[in-house]
């Protein structure tokens, strides 16, 4: 076989394609020979990439971060808004209405009980989300839009309500239930001198939670 001479395009194709039936199939019934066979490449050419069904899909979440990542740097720089709290609030918005930043979701959603999982979403929200965030809410405390003393920790807060303990997938909660721990956690940050959790904001993420079959019953 001959050298493969763009490998960048070879790794893009695992993932796409795994991607792909990942979410057709979901993870655990999606097999490494499926995969192999829907590229049309030798299993060779996969194991140079990847050691294991595993580690493709922690690639294929990667790429998913890194989009969102992405997609957040450029709504800091493009979004215009009379202040920091205003602006947040539209990013916010804007973020859980981008479909492409949801297009894995439902692949998430299938290893949401996994711990390490877990462990990793939270870590990443912390370290980095809530960096981007902390940011924007001291730019609120110069122009007087958000009030709070501890903008670091407030962001942190909120990353890991908002992603985990909010989440109907980890918890088994209906839509009710949901609605009223993202309404509390609205009243929490206004309460803490963030008021960046709009009713737009709770719709919007309730409503992506059912799309994605995150409730014990019917929304």
């Amino acid at each position: 076989m001959a050298r493969n001479k763009y490998p960048e395009q070879t790794l893009e194709q695992i993932l796409n394609v795994s991607a792909k039936l990942f979410k057709e199939k979901g993870y655990e019934k999606t097999s490494i020979q499926e995969i192999i066979d829907e590229l049309g490449m030798s299993k060779g050419a996969i194991y140079h990439h990847f050691k294991s069904k595993e580690e493709i899909l922690y690639a294929v979440m990667d790429r998913q971060f890194s989009y969102a990542a992405h997609m957040l740097d450029y709504l800091i720089q493009n979004t215009q808004a009379a202040n920091a709290r205003d602006k947040l609030t539209k990013i916010l918005e804007q973020m859980i209405a981008d479909e492409d930043a949801h297009a894995m979701d439902s692949l998430l959603s299938q290893q949401i009980k996994n711990p390490q999982f877990v462990v990793t979403g939270m870590r990443e929200g912390v370290n980095k989300d809530a960096l981007v965030i902390a940011d924007l809410m001291r730019e609120g405390r110069e122009d007087g839009s958000i009030t709070t003393e501890f903008p670091s920790e407030c962001a942190e807060v909120f990353i890991l309500l908002v992603n985990i303990w909010s989440n109907p997938l980890l918890f088994e909660r209906d839509y009710e239930e949901t609605v009223r721990r993202l309404q509390f956690l609205q009243q929490m940050m206004k309460a803490l001198g963030a008021d960046i959790v709009s009713d737009q904001l709770i719709e919007k993420i309730s409503k992506q939670y059912a799309e994605i079959g995150g409730y014990g019953q019917d929304a």
